[in-house]
């Protein structure tokens, strides 16, 4: 993976985690402009040494800001209303017969 992949990836990573924390797109809004901001401020870093110093330091901040309980959208797997429809387990086993049938 190329520096400017990495980078991509960590910007995206961090505006998802900013969901986790701020649900209403009106609250992260503001955050994402901020996380845009700091990656900006970056950009004509050329180093090579210094870029993996950023990523390094930028993926243990995304890891440390992780949120606990994370935003799952109620449609996608893990949602409050992802298959919500099934069938109910069967919780007792149907009876066995003594004589192995």
């Amino acid at each position: 993976m190329t520096t400017r992949q990495a980078a991509l990836s960590l910007y995206r990573r961090s505006l998802k985690l900013a969901l986790d924390w701020a649900v209403h797109r009106h609250l992260w809004r503001g955050q994402a402009l901020y996380i845009r901001s700091l990656f900006e401020a970056n950009k004509k870093v050329t180093d090579p040494r210094q870029q993996r110093a950023l990523l390094a330091e930028t993926e243990k901040l995304l890891e440390s800001w992780k949120h606990p309980d994370p935003y799952v959208p109620p449609t996608a797997p893990g949602g409050s209303k992802f298959e919500r429809n099934l069938p109910s387990p069967i919780l007792d086993p149907p009876p066995h017969h003594a004589n192995g049938h």
